[in-house]
């Protein structure tokens, strides 16, 4: 087993996006970043970028979600920070909403988070240091419309949250959340989701578009040792869209 003291940090859904800024901030901060993505060209573009790892991850796959994490510590004897960013968000009014994509949307936005979560707690915790963050979204303080799928695993994500800081923090991991508000990614901007910065730029407290790299700095925090005596918490970073 190869051994690095350097910090070892997975990133799902890091192809690009916040995924991506997240993974280049992490990376910043000297941690050796695993870009996992199904987009396996992106993802190794990214780790081709900040010097990382790239890895081919669908996080709803449980063999696949094994293999990975075996993957990592067999390379590197440990892994130090997940972020859970992985996440589809389909914009579909709930009327139009069928069982199958309700069952697609839960097996990537809150089964991945359940299994890559489980699989990596058990290197964490006999370690005794463990950061993880899940991108959680303002969509489950607003109450958004038109994606009530998307929106009921988000709040899910940051129960979860919630859920497990008692049992992972006895382990020496944290657990916590953030919540991006509407954000100008590549995914946002090719999609339908790109019409609501006009309704909700005016309605922030800071009047412009936010971008992949203002989320990337609060999951960085957490995800570092000055964050220790934080867990089970969720952070909104929406440019104070939503005020609670």
């Amino acid at each position: 087993m190869a051994k690095t003291e350097q910090r070892v940090a997975l990133v799902t859904g890091s192809a690009q996006g916040i995924g991506a800024a997240i993974a280049e901030e992490l990376a910043a901060d000297g941690m050796k970043v695993v870009v996992a993505d199904v987009n396996a060209a992106g993802a190794q573009a990214v780790a081709d970028r900040i010097d990382g790892v790239a890895k081919t991850l669908d996080v709803s796959d449980p063999e696949r979600v094994a293999a990975v994490v075996g993957e990592i510590v067999d390379e590197f004897g440990r892994i130090d920070v997940l972020v859970n960013n992985a996440a589809l968000v389909p914009l579909t009014p709930w009327a139009d909403i069928t069982f199958e994509e309700w069952r697609k949307v839960m097996s990537v936005n809150l089964d991945g988070i359940y299994l890559v979560t489980h699989a990596v707690t058990e290197v964490m915790g006999k370690a005794g240091y463990g950061r993880i963050v899940n991108i959680a979204s303002n969509t489950f303080v607003a109450g958004t419309p038109d994606c009530a799928h998307y929106v009921a695993t988000k709040g899910a994500s940051i129960g979860l949250v919630r859920g497990l800081a008692g049992e992972l923090g006895k382990l020496g991991i944290t657990i916590n959340a953030v919540a991006p508000g509407i954000i100008a990614s590549e995914g946002v901007l090719s999609g339908p989701h790109a019409a609501g910065f006009d309704y909700v730029v005016p309605m922030q407290a800071i009047n412009r578009r936010g971008v992949p790299a203002d989320v990337a700095p609060a999951v960085a925090f957490l995800a570092s040792e000055k964050a220790e005596w934080i867990t089970g918490q969720t952070l909104v970073v929406d440019a104070g869209h939503t005020r609670n």
